[in-house]
């Protein structure tokens, strides 16, 4: 084991659905030039109970506790891991498929020394490589809007004290999705700042089947839940793209219209919700071929998902609507955790 050095006292929380990854980012956490972290938190999220055993780095095995987490997200994982963290001022949330730079831990310090008393956490660069050679495919394009993202728990770094006073992440979000800019968006709201740090964190595209852009309009349902809890304006706030929401739920109804009408005789209305349909789908398509490499592989699967998508994203949506307005009328919405708002930050 390699011996302390000095530096400040972090802990670093990982959690994890047992990916191959997580081996790579502890590796690569255990090989950083620098102080390391005083204790590591593996939260295995995985679901069921008879889970092989998950790989630690040897040189960070006896510092590192590996947890069972309820398999209830990524938000709910992290809460347990910076709680079990102890009472280290500060903790380090990395993702399980993130590579921490070869100078990371070195970085990290400087980081948090610059940090000042109200700085609440601190970000990281993120970086998303793409292949040479080749126009990256839609997927690509996706995972590279990471590197751009603000406050993403790929790499951040919190106070603790400020985790306690807004209490943590919101376990609502059940999805790696939003629950990054929900938790930043309440740390502002109590008077804490958030600051850019300069250490370095790799975060590769990982392997995804054609259906990953329509399983991603889950996320809809997030953003309800974010404009009831942070109102219309938190997309600027947040500095998030507002996506393609209101033309996919558009093109949905054109299409959901079209048989009924022509079922009653109203030929030129169905007609005309179908030519709309074809229309927004034929250019959704077209805007996610055109960047890409265009091999026959991505055209099938843009256009498969293009039409697939809309629908997808109105279900999610509206599924939203309906949750958030339950929670919204049951006592105590925020699962026992108070919401601090106006706690503020010891200068």
């Amino acid at each position: 084991m390699r011996p302390r050095r000095d530096g400040p006292d972090y802990a670093v929380v990982v959690p994890t659905l047992g990916r191959p990854s997580l081996e790579v980012c502890l590796r690569a956490l255990d090989a950083a030039a620098g102080p390391p972290p005083a204790a590591v938190v593996v939260v295995d999220d995985r679901p069921g109970d008879e889970c092989p055993p998950l790989q630690v780095s040897p040189g960070l095995r006896a510092r590192t506790t590996v947890v069972r987490g309820r398999a209830a997200g990524p938000a709910a994982a992290r809460n347990i891991g910076w709680r079990l963290a102890g009472s280290v001022p500060w903790v380090v949330f990395l993702d399980d498929d993130v590579v921490p730079g070869p100078t990371w831990a070195a970085d990290l310090a400087g980081d948090l020394a610059a940090a000042g008393g109200g700085t609440a956490a601190v970000t990281a660069r993120i970086q998303v490589p793409l292949p040479e050679g080749r126009a990256a495919t839609d997927w690509e394009r996706n995972t590279a809007g990471l590197a751009t993202a603000r406050w993403i728990t790929a790499d951040m770094a919190y106070r603790t004290e400020a985790l306690r006073a807004v209490g943590g992440f919101d376990e609502r979000f059940r999805r790696a999705f939003r629950e990054d800019a929900d938790l930043a968006l309440r740390v502002l709201d109590a008077g804490w700042s958030l600051a850019a740090g300069r250490r370095t964190t790799v975060h590769p595209v990982r392997p995804a089947g054609r259906w990953i852009s329509v399983r991603l309009q889950a996320g809809n349902a997030d953003d309800v839940l974010m404009t009831r809890l942070h109102g219309r304006h938190w997309w600027g706030r947040a500095g998030a793209p507002r996506g393609r929401l209101r033309r996919h739920v558009l093109i949905t109804a054109a299409a959901a219209a079209a048989l009924p009408l022509a079922a009653f005789g109203r030929r030129s209305a169905a007609a005309g919700c179908a030519a709309l349909w074809l229309a927004g789908t034929a250019e959704f398509a077209w805007a996610r071929i055109a960047p890409g490499p265009r091999s026959r592989a991505e055209v099938t699967a843009m256009a498969l998902t293009s039409a697939v998508i809309p629908p997808a994203a109105t279900w999610h949506w509206l599924r939203g609507q309906v949750s958030t307005g339950v929670s919204r009328r049951c006592a105590g919405s925020r699962r026992g955790r108070p919401r601090r708002r106006n706690s503020r930050p010891r200068r």
